[in-house]
């Protein structure tokens, strides 16, 4: 009776183990990048850099994306269009509590929690992304290839506490509003 029942336990034990089998892939943040792009309602943009402190992918044995994590160094931000003056007073309004609260929130964080292949290499992704302390879910599409992936993810700031410029919430801001989605087009290195 034991050895039935071992028997029988057996298959149900080897593909649990199977089915958690997966590969840690560090990401190489010297090789990736960040690049973020915000936009006024007039069309007007401005672009930059954020630097990733960690991150890393979780594959499956046949190298199909599974999960993974990333962290952002939010002191790392870098405005990309302008120079001098006005570069200079753009990142420091970024970092500002009106913004991303870089002195309080020092990081933020993307934690992949469920993962759809699409065919191609391509992956529909959701994950959890906090940013000033506040955690909400994202999704976008993914693409993982050897040793790369990339993604152009839309954010709503207004999701996270940042209302600044918003026409969402201020009336009366003409060509000074800024749309409440920002964009990140990533592309990691593994």
């Amino acid at each position: 009776m034991k050895n039935r029942i071992l028997t029988a336990a057996a298959p149900v034990l080897i593909l649990t183990t199977l089915s958690f089998t997966s590969i840690k892939k560090e990401v190489d943040i010297k090789a990736s990048t960040v690049e973020w792009t915000g936009k006024k309602i007039t069309g007007a943009s401005h672009t930059g850099n954020i630097q990733l402190k960690e991150a890393y992918l979780n594959l499956s044995e046949e190298g199909e994306l599974i999960g993974g994590e990333f962290v952002m160094n939010m002191n790392s931000i870098v405005v990309t269009d302008l120079t001098g003056e006005y570069k200079t007073k753009l990142e420091n309004h970024l970092n500002d509590d009106d913004f991303f609260g870089v002195s309080k929130y020092p990081t933020s964080k993307l934690v992949i929690t469920d993962v759809e292949p699409k065919g191609n290499n391509l992956y529909e992704v959701t994950g959890n992304l906090t940013i000033k302390g506040k955690t909400e879910p994202v999704t976008f599409e993914m693409k993982v290839e050897e040793g790369s992936a990339t993604a152009t993810v839309s954010i709503d700031r207004t999701k996270y506490g940042i209302r600044y410029g918003s026409g969402s919430f201020f009336s009366n801001l003409g060509d000074n509003t800024i749309n409440n989605k920002f964009m990140l087009d990533v592309n990691l290195r593994f």
